[in-house]
């Protein structure tokens, strides 16, 4: 199995998520140790260490980016269920972009049943130990 750093830190597709835990993610026959953001665009590592709850808007200016192909963002907060700031749910709000949190497994099975639906759907996912 190639390691998605291999692979330059990015996939130029949306793919399902195939795995999660241990602190990374399997998906498209790549692995990765890390955090990742699931865009239109593709899926790349992200960069963030900071704990859900503490993430500002600066931490998903990738999916800012992307908004006008984004209808709801799946923020996977790890293992357990944490809530966005009210500053960050503004953010996303003023955007126009839905924000749901969840945990990490449940982003996942989310993002792959809309992916499969062809919504226009993007996952944040913060890793599960």
């Amino acid at each position: 199995m190639t390691t998605f750093e291999d692979a330059a830190g990015s996939y130029p597709y949306q793919v399902p998520i195939d795995a999660y835990g241990n602190g990374g993610f399997r998906f498209a026959d790549m692995s990765h140790k890390g955090a990742l953001l699931c865009l239109p665009s593709g899926i790349r590592a992200w960069g963030v260490k900071a704990p859900a709850d503490a993430l500002t808007k600066d931490d998903f200016a990738a999916i800012f980016n992307e908004a006008d192909f984004i209808d709801v963002v799946l923020f996977g907060t790890g293992g357990v269920h944490a809530l966005p700031s009210a500053q960050l749910r503004a953010a996303f709000q003023d955007a126009g972009i839905g924000l749901e949190a969840m945990t990490t497994g449940s982003a996942a099975r989310t993002y792959n049943i809309l992916l499969g639906e062809r919504r226009k759907v993007a996952a944040a996912l913060l890793v599960v130990a």
